[in-house]
């Protein structure tokens, strides 16, 4: 009976967690600043998604920044504040499930706000805040691979589905796979991965069709073949 009660008592918390950290992860940021201080609604505008991407494209570079910014430490609240705060009683294995719910909970929520009609973001950023936490190593793996597809190809969202592929596979290389296998973090990451894999989905078919936005300014591939021309003539 005790050992039903503990079990049901560790089962409710991991819920509040999931719900808390959806809630806190739902925050929509690029929604708010764009009606706060421009009195619009981004999701009428650019891509229509409430993340750090259209809110640069919508609202300049400086108030894109803000938003990635803010939608990075939702996913480090998430993981570092809610986590632990209400799943206290969790053992060490528990806690690591614990967080790593919260991080997912904390990108679900990004991506389908409670807050704004269940509309969000592309999860990244809230995805990169959970990773500083709980994959440091695998995080900076993953930034490495989305700068090179980046500068490479100019695709901020081809950078975002390298990177996003790139960091469960980093975390099995790292840690072998047995011991892998068994950890809650892989599992939270290959369910992150999904989900950024699932939000980018129309970009992924503008990008097999040649038509995704490309951005000049950092595609150091297409700068170098435009001066060698350039040179050339």
């Amino acid at each position: 009976m005790r050992h039903r009660c503990q079990v049901m008592g560790s089962a409710l918390e991991l819920l509040a967690v999931s719900i808390a950290a959806y809630a806190l992860g739902g925050i929509p940021t690029a929604l708010l600043i764009g009606q706060l201080f421009f009195g619009i609604d981004i999701r009428n505008y650019g891509s229509g998604n409430v993340g750090s991407t259209n809110a640069l494209r919508v609202l300049g570079w400086q108030w894109g920044l803000i938003v990635q910014v803010i939608d990075i430490l939702k996913g480090v609240l998430a993981v570092a504040v809610v986590a632990p705060l209400i799943a206290s009683g969790q053992t060490a294995r528990g806690e690591n499930v614990a967080s790593m719910l919260a991080g997912v909970a904390a990108v679900i929520g990004h991506c389908w706000s409670p807050w704004a009609g269940l509309r969000g973001g592309k999860g990244v950023n809230t995805a990169a805040g959970v990773l500083a936490i709980m994959a440091p190593i695998e995080l900076i793996i993953g930034l490495i691979a989305f700068g090179i597809a980046l500068l490479s190809s100019g695709y901020v969202s081809l950078g975002s589905l390298v990177a996003a592929v790139v960091v469960p596979f980093a975390f099995v290389i790292r840690m072998g796979w047995e011991e892998a296998l068994h950890s809650p973090l892989l599992w939270g990451m290959f369910a992150i991965t999904l989900i950024v894999l699932l939000r980018h989905r129309a970009n992924i078919q503008r990008l097999l069709a040649g038509t995704e936005h490309r951005f000049a300014s950092v595609w150091l591939v297409g700068r170098l073949r435009k001066r060698a021309q350039t040179g050339a003539r």
